[in-house]
């Protein structure tokens, strides 16, 4: 599929053992913008251990989705459809009457992803979306769990593909917790991958793990509600795991954000994932938005989208939604790096991204009332669907487009995510807030001039240059932001006017 590039809306119809879903991206982009996401809880694959074929009255409820998302296309304006069945459906006797019924439907050939290939396609999806994962994919559907190891953006081997989807180990074990422990723990023993992996990170995708990830979130007042590369210590996503395998469906039942129809399986993708730590002695565990679908995205990416940077094309994608000017960020890049270079602040290559990223997204926050930028933008950059970027590069834009807005005082609503910077990238972000406040202050917000000033440091001071057409500009309020800049950085700071 590599090698060609799909202009126009891209959907993805999911055919999985529990859900049947519908995605659809505004186009194929290295940074995927999501417009529209529906998906029915169908249980396909709800009796497939004990009688080898799709469940009767998931087979109905999948194939009225699929029939209602067809019809979504031409209303959406899906230019590429794409539907994928996957391990239900390729495991059952009757997949194949399934498929001819679904094909019917579509009107159009279905993929139908094998093992190795769909344990392909999530590790893919895993990294496109965070690029530099090393450890292992887990990627839990309803009938199968794909295992792969991932490192430097790359897959390692083809990995496993097990029979233990919470609905299959279900149905094997006749709803025995005690009964698929045994299943469980007898699949994982002896497998090459885990034994490869011993104390890496688990990067997890799936419905049922991601449930897990919010629970966690909600016992420690986690004021980030992004799930994508939300880290867990693995101690506490087992002890989580351990506590929902005990709950009875009412008390589960009273769980915020936890679907009716999944009550009864999540306790089993608990148990999968309580074994699946000790058995490869996870580090910790990382959540991933990204899975099947997004690999599905990316494997029509030609391959000069693959290979650009999914934050920077995010951060792009929504400054040209939001910024006055978004050719913005080019100009402040190269106007904020001297502050960055050796023998001032130095920065590594990573530090280097995220302030080129923090100055393409510094004027998101423009349109609404001044008094409510600083936090506006701060919350935009907490919530933006990016990926690419973990919760600590996520505080370090958000916080330096707060102190872009507001200088250097401190926003209360970070409250107990102190601790996610350290001193050294909280008063990186202070000064490239300070700097991009600056910036704005003497460009008034437009383009085309900033790039004929610069900044100029030495041991002592901050020197901003301006042509001497621009002279008139410098007024009191550049000075103060030049001023204020200048002390964070233990210098004085004074003007010249330059050719």
């Amino acid at each position: 599929m590599n090698g060609r590039k799909t202009a126009g809306r891209f959907g993805i119809v999911d055919l999985g053992s529990n859900s049947v879903r519908l995605v659809v991206y505004a186009g194929a982009a290295r940074s995927p913008v999501l417009v529209f996401n529906e998906k029915v809880l169908c249980g396909l694959g709800r009796t497939l251990a004990s009688t080898g074929r799709l469940d009767p009255k998931g087979i109905e409820r999948a194939l009225a989705a699929l029939k209602r998302f067809v019809a979504l296309r031409e209303q959406i304006g899906i230019s590429r459809l794409i539907v994928a069945a996957t391990a239900a459906v390729r495991d059952a006797d009757d997949g194949p009457e399934f498929l001819a019924r679904a094909e019917k439907i579509c009107g159009f050939k279905i993929k139908l992803v094998s093992g190795t290939e769909e344990a392909r396609l999530s590790a893919q999806g895993v990294l496109s979306g965070i690029p530099d994962a090393d450890g292992v994919v887990g990627d839990l559907g309803g009938a199968s769990l794909e295992l792969v190891g991932v490192s430097d953006g790359k897959r390692l081997g083809e990995g496993a593909t097990l029979p233990l989807g919470p609905l299959r180990i279900m149905d094997m074990a006749k709803g025995s917790l005690a009964a698929a422990e045994n299943i469980v723990e007898k699949a994982f023993k002896g497998l090459d991958i885990l034994k490869e992996s011993q104390g890496k990170k688990l990067y997890v995708v799936g419905g049922a793990w991601r449930n897990l990830a919010r629970i966690h979130m909600a016992q420690r007042n986690y004021p980030i509600h992004v799930l994508h590369e939300y880290v867990i210590p693995a101690r506490d996503a087992s002890d989580i795991a351990k506590v929902i395998e005990k709950l009875g469906p009412k008390t589960l039942a009273q769980i915020p954000d936890i679907s009716e129809r999944r009550i009864d399986t999540l306790p089993f993708g608990a148990l999968v994932l309580e074994k699946l730590i000790a058995a490869m002695k996870a580090k910790e565990i990382v959540v991933s938005a990204y899975g099947l679908r997004e690999g599905i995205l990316f494997d029509h990416l030609d391959k000069r989208e693959q290979a650009k940077d999914p934050l920077i094309e995010g951060a792009r994608d929504l400054a040209e939604r939001l910024a006055r000017f978004p050719q913005h960020g080019a100009e402040l890049t190269p106007w904020t790096a001297l502050l960055f270079a050796p023998g001032v602040l130095g920065e590594a290559p990573s530090e280097a991204r995220l302030r080129n990223a923090a100055c393409i997204l510094a004027d998101i926050g423009w349109y609404v009332h001044p008094d409510y930028r600083a936090h506006h933008s701060l919350t935009q950059i907490l919530l933006a669907p990016f990926s690419g970027v973990d919760h600590t590069g996520r505080l370090f834009l958000a916080r330096t487009l707060y102190h872009r807005h507001e200088g250097r005082g401190e926003p209360e609503m970070i409250g107990n995510l102190v601790g996610l910077l350290n001193e050294n990238e909280n008063y990186r972000a202070l000064v490239l807030g300070l700097a991009l406040r600056l910036a704005f202050t003497l460009c008034a917000a437009t383009t085309g001039m900033l790039p004929k000033t610069r900044l100029e440091i030495t041991k002592s001071n901050v020197t901003l240059v301006v042509p001497r057409r621009y002279e008139p500009l410098l007024g009191e309020v550049v000075g103060k932001r030049l001023a204020a800049l200048a002390r964070a950085i233990d210098r004085k700071g004074e003007t010249r006017v330059g050719r």
